[in-house]
């Protein structure tokens, strides 16, 4: 067998085209081959026999270049999808599923989400139930506005009627004076005296008696009853009093001062309201004391305040009087309708 193959230049290793490694025999054999292109061992010149051809020695097999280990082919490789190139000797880099973009892991795509819904999209949460005025039938909305119109009215009116009583006079005022009045007062009533330069230092008390037709037709006339004394003692140790406890009285005797002079006549056109409004109160407590006694009917009420400065503090050198100061006024008579305590 010739070392090269013919018509090619390429050379091959020692075992030929197919890799198979020949025995020493077989090479020792195609050691007395010729040359190609020579003739015969005969015609070798000087007749000396024939002339080998030369050739490199021989490899050991041991010596041969072998692939590395697990070394994959090219055709491995591109099938793995790796793009490097590896040449002889060095190791392949296998690259693993989380390099490779075209790897589909679990839970990627469309089918990674709840069936029916978008990737990436969170699952649509049923509408909350209504409340508040929407909860309502139609019938009851309708009832519902009206009545909140109506409060929201009602509350309107009853700013602009106090606006208009602390505002300077202007011409709304002066054309319906009146009117503002009968609804500010007494209970919607507005002064400044908690910010007066010199506060109240005094203890007013308001005190009533009464001239009774008791009921076996007898005349009599009762003693004088501490009506501030009373709504005193039914706040003492209460926790949340009532508003007509604490001020009914109160409020109805500084209307009634602040409306009349020192000689008791009316100093404006609320004096007359001022007077009855005062009458209605002390008539009321008078009934609900029982007083002249069962069945008895006030003809006539008189009303007096008592009035006494707070002491001093003991370092201050102020000097007050301690006795008290009465004003009464004069007698007023009950009509009818109030003498049993029947509003009017």
């Amino acid at each position: 067998m010739d070392a090269y193959d013919e018509g090619s230049d390429a050379r091959h290793g020692p075992g030929g085209p197919d890799g198979s490694v020949p025995d020493d025999s077989a090479r020792a054999d195609s050691s007395h081959g010729t040359a190609p292109g020579e003739g015969s061992p005969q015609d070798g010149p000087g007749g000396d026999g024939p002339r080998p051809a030369p050739q490199e020695p021989a490899t050991p097999v041991s010596a041969l270049p072998r692939p590395a280990p697990h070394e994959p082919t090219a055709p491995a490789r591109a099938h793995q999808g790796d793009d490097t190139d590896a040449g002889p000797g060095r190791a392949h880099e296998r690259r693993g599923p989380d390099a490779d973009p075209g790897h589909v892991q679990e839970g990627d795509g469309p089918d990674a989400g709840p069936e029916g819904t978008l990737p990436g999209s969170a699952p649509e949460s049923p509408a909350p139930p209504p409340t508040g005025l929407a909860a309502l039938s139609l019938p009851y909305q309708i009832a519902a506005a009206l009545a909140l119109a109506v409060v929201m009215v009602g509350a309107c009116a009853h700013l602009a009627l106090v606006f208009l009583h602390v505002a300077p006079s202007n011409t709304v005022t002066k054309q319906h004076g009146r009117a503002v009045d009968d609804w500010v007062y007494p209970e919607f009533e507005q002064n400044w005296k908690l910010f007066a330069p010199n506060p109240l230092q005094q203890n007013i008390a308001v005190q009533v008696r009464a001239d009774v037709r008791t009921a076996d037709g007898g005349r009599n006339t009762t003693g004088w009853y501490d009506l501030s004394a009373q709504d005193g003692a039914a706040i003492d140790g209460n926790l949340l009093p009532s508003h007509t406890q604490q001020n009914e009285l109160r409020r109805a005797w500084d209307f009634y001062v602040g409306t009349h002079d020192n000689q008791n006549r009316p100093a404006g056109l609320r004096g007359d309201l001022a007077e009855r409004y005062l009458r209605r109160v002390v008539v009321l407590r008078l009934g609900r004391a029982d007083a002249g006694g069962k069945g008895a009917a006030l003809e006539r009420v008189q009303v007096r305040s008592r009035t006494t400065n707070v002491p001093p503090p003991d370092w201050s050198e102020e000097q007050l009087s301690d006795k008290p100061v009465y004003r009464e006024l004069p007698w007023w008579t009950v009509p009818a309708a109030e003498r049993t305590g029947a509003d009017t």
